[in-house]
């Protein structure tokens, strides 16, 4: 473990990149990908209150001898782009994956973001360019940033139809989502950077992701869907905020810091199961009946209660988690 430098004004450690893909990754349930991910990363340059990331990474060798918490500092896989070529290459340095039908989809990132700055823009590049020309695949990568666009210019043409880009907001507001995105470009300049890649012909996809609880659900719904322009998306996923670890009680005390208390009190509320059910499913009903049929992909935990009913709705979009 090394600690070198600032990155977005954490500390930055770095660990040995043993693996970089993970080939059967539980995206694939989420229909993010058809298995496979990739993250050169294991602790993200950005601090949203509501991420699960370092819950799942608690017991992670990867935080071994860091004395603070994981939202507290950048994890860097040393070596990524060299373990990630040992992956798709057979021991004679020859491709693994060049069949021509294998067209899967790859996932990025699951654990950090892939391009909150132009240093790690920069590596994604990479990584995406050695996929392209060792693979068919194709590959979807998800951000918070508006820096997607500077991805697009630096891959080759050739490559352009198998790039699938989506950027994550949960609200249109930017001062609601200073509250609890600390260290993102504003959704605005996220919507931006989605409308530039849409206006120059790239493949999109929408993240309505996480959503507070709303006064209007339908109102909600339209907006984003007219933000996002749904209509250049291949598809939209949606979510509420998920009770995980504390990143339910860190998002509401973030909007309780950012004078936003109606906003945090409904939260607050949501704590309690039948409450949080109730806000999933109006949030459900709203994106449900606006969207053309197979292009909404809901993504709800259940429980062996609420599962009958997710159940029911899976043919208009619920994905059971």
């Amino acid at each position: 473990m090394n600690e070198r430098t600032t990155m977005n004004r954490k500390p930055v450690y770095e660990v040995p990149a043993k693996s970089v893909i993970n080939f059967k990754s539980g995206f694939a349930h989420k229909l993010l990908c058809d298995g496979p991910t990739f993250s050169t990363g294991s602790a993200c340059a950005y601090s949203c209150a509501f991420c699960y990331v370092p819950d799942l990474m608690r017991k992670s060798p990867h935080l071994i001898g860091i004395q603070e918490r994981h939202d507290q500092v950048v994890i860097r896989r040393r070596g990524a782009i060299a373990a990630m070529r040992a992956q798709l290459v057979d021991r004679s340095g020859r491709p693994k994956f060049k069949d021509t039908n294998d067209r899967r989809v790859i996932y990025s990132s699951p654990l950090v973001d892939i391009a909150a700055n132009m240093e790690l823009v920069r590596e994604t590049i990479e990584a995406c360019n050695l996929i392209l020309e060792l693979t068919h695949w194709q590959i979807r990568l998800l951000s918070k940033s508006n820096l997607l666009p500077r991805i697009a210019q630096e891959i080759a043409s050739k490559y352009h139809n198998r790039l699938i880009f989506g950027v994550s907001t949960g609200t249109l507001d930017d001062n609601l989502a200073r509250s609890f995105e600390q260290g993102t470009p504003l959704p605005s300049k996220r919507i931006e950077s989605l409308h530039w890649l849409q206006d120059h012909g790239f493949r999109t996809f929408g993240m309505i992701c996480p959503s507070l609880p709303q006064k209007d659900c339908d109102a909600f719904a339209v907006r984003m869907r007219d933000a996002i322009r749904a209509e250049k998306c291949e598809h939209v996923w949606a979510e509420v905020i998920n009770v995980r670890g504390d990143s339910m009680t860190r998002t509401v005390a973030g909007l309780r810091a950012g004078g936003f208390v109606a906003e945090a009190d409904a939260l607050e509320r949501g704590r309690e199961q039948s409450r949080w059910e109730i806000y999933a499913r109006e949030t459900f009903r709203a994106h449900a009946k606006i969207y053309r049929p197979g292009a909404l992909r809901y993504l709800q935990y259940v429980n062996p209660k609420t599962r009958p009913w997710w159940q029911q709705q899976q043919t208009l979009g619920a994905i059971l988690l």
